[in-house]
C-alpha cells in the first residue's frame, strides 16, 4: 500500500478517532512519544561499531526491529506535524533552501562541523 504523506497522516488521524486517542493526541504528547520512539531507535545502535551500524539490515532480526521503529518514529512525526497543521513537504523543502545557503559546497565539502564554525578554507574544495 502506497499512500502520500496525507492520506498517511489521514489513516492514523482515523485509527485514533476509532479508538478515542485523538483526546490524548495533544501536541506535548505526540512530541513526548516521538522522543521515546527515538529513544527506542537509539538503543538499538548504541553500542554497535560504526561498521556494525552501517550493516544492520543484514541481520533480518535487527533488520525488523529498525524497521518497527523508524515506523513509530515516522508515524509519531506524521501525527505531531498533523496536530500543529504543519504541512512536512513544503518546511522540508524550505529547510533544504536554508541548508543550502547555510552550508555552501565551497565552504561545507568534506567537513561536518555546524555553519558557523566553516571557513574559506581554498585548499579543501576539489
Amino acid at each position: 500500500m502506497e499512500l502520500s504523506i496525507p492520506e498517511l497522516q489521514a489513516v492514523l488521524s482515523d485509527f485514533a478517532e476509532e479508538r478515542d486517542w485523538k483526546r490524548f493526541h495533544t501536541p506535548k504528547n505526540l512530541a513526548m512519544a516521538l522522543a521515546g520512539e527515538i529513544g527506542e531507535l537509539v538503543s538499538i545502535f548504541q553500542w554497535l561499531t560504526s561498521e556494525e551500524s552501517a550493516g544492520i539490515m543484514r541481520s533480518p532480526r535487527r533488520a525488523e526491529l529498525v524497521e518497527s521503529e523508524i515506523a513509530d518514529v515516522f508515524s509519531y512525526l506524521l501525527q505531531l506535524a498533523g496536530s500543529l497543521d504543519i504541512d512536512l513537504e513544503v518546511v522540508l523543502a524550505a529547510k533544504i533552501e536554508k541548508n543550502r545557503e547555510r552550508y555552501p559546497i565551497k565552504l561545507s565539502y568534506g567537513h561536518a562541523g555546524k555553519y558557523t564554525e566553516l571557513v574559506d578554507v581554498e585548499d579543501d574544495f576539489p
